[in-house]
């Protein structure tokens, strides 16, 4: 049966030690890193479960990687992308239909776990409040977990429910690296710009992984630079960051 634990003392405890981020990255080692993510995230990769209650939780025997967000922000597109599939994640234009946590296995390597948006939901308040229960129940107290992937639109920028979930998961030292999404929606100085905003928004949060991704599901932007990441999790090897 899992074990849930509310409190953590530190995000080390949650997550293997980082990367160094002072360390110079030579080409071959940044090929090195593109490759391991190009091999690992070309392996059969397969729906596993869907659970809306902690009692379903697939057993903890693999490396987890969860990817939240506000609805509509694009989680399932981006898990597509990674992956190679198109239809593995179900990616909607209705925001609020993904109503439960969905894991998904890679190879044996890792587990891609797809959690319901927060925020806007076409749903009752009190079902939408047992979501948002089941999402924070999961991210502080699942032991396996290695990141957290907090997704955010581009075009938006950070939202008030954005920094609830960064400071619930400062609170339960849970790992997590600021995704932008959609980055081929606008200008390149305006990425710069939220890229700036949110650097300076998570600079003093003990939990936030100080690289910030920009992504786009359609035109690949970033998707081999955030395979890499994943993948070091996966192998519990320390890779040096590229510079944003």
């Amino acid at each position: 049966m899992e074990q849930y634990i509310v409190d953590r003392p530190a995000v080390a405890d949650h997550a293997p030690a980082g990367p160094n981020l002072t360390a110079p990255v030579t080409d071959g080692e940044e090929a090195a890193r593109i490759e391991a993510g190009r091999l690992l995230f070309a392996k059969e990769c397969g729906f596993v479960a869907g659970t809306a209650t902690l009692a379903r939780l697939p057993s903890a025997s693999l490396p987890e990687v969860a990817f939240a967000g506000r609805s509509n922000v694009g989680k399932s597109s981006l898990i597509n992308a990674l992956t190679g599939r198109n239809g593995l994640a179900r990616a909607s234009n209705t925001p609020g239909r993904t109503q439960q946590i969905n894991f998904f296995d890679l190879g044996r390597r890792l587990m891609l776990v797809d959690l319901p948006g927060y925020g806007y939901a076409q749903a009752p308040k009190n079902q939408v409040a047992e979501w948002n229960a089941l999402v924070e129940a999961y991210l502080k107290g699942r032991t396996v977990l290695r990141r957290t992937c907090v997704l955010i639109d581009s075009r938006h920028g950070l939202k008030d429910s954005d920094d609830e979930v960064m400071t619930m998961l400062d609170k339960s030292a849970v790992n997590y690296q600021i995704v932008l999404t959609k980055a081929d929606k606008i200008k390149p100085s305006a990425l710069e710009t939220v890229r700036a905003e949110v650097a300076a928004s998570i600079a003093k949060r003990p939990a936030a992984h100080p690289e910030i991704l920009s992504t786009s599901a359609e035109s690949g932007l970033g998707i081999a630079q955030l395979r890499a990441n994943l993948t070091a999790l996966a192998l519990n090897v320390a890779l040096p960051e590229t510079t944003p």
